[in-house]
């Protein structure tokens, strides 16, 4: 798995896969789905949205799996 697709996952599903220096993907990704940045408090705020945004994204990722 890609720290990307780590992202995708942990934005659609809430559940941390990445931790320390590697949490830039997960900010990255979300900041490129919200249009803007917002800190790592408002997380929670957003999460709704970010579910929402992120639903394609993680639907493609399901669709490559492989065994």
């Amino acid at each position: 798995m890609t720290k990307y697709e780590a992202a995708v996952i942990m934005a659609y599903t809430g559940v941390c896969l990445l931790v320390g220096e590697d949490m830039k993907y997960f900010q990255r990704y979300v900041c490129g789905l919200l249009g803007h940045p917002i800190w790592s408090h408002e997380y929670p705020a957003y999460a709704d949205k970010i579910k929402e945004l992120s639903t394609d994204d993680f639907k493609d990722l399901m669709q490559n799996l492989k065994d």
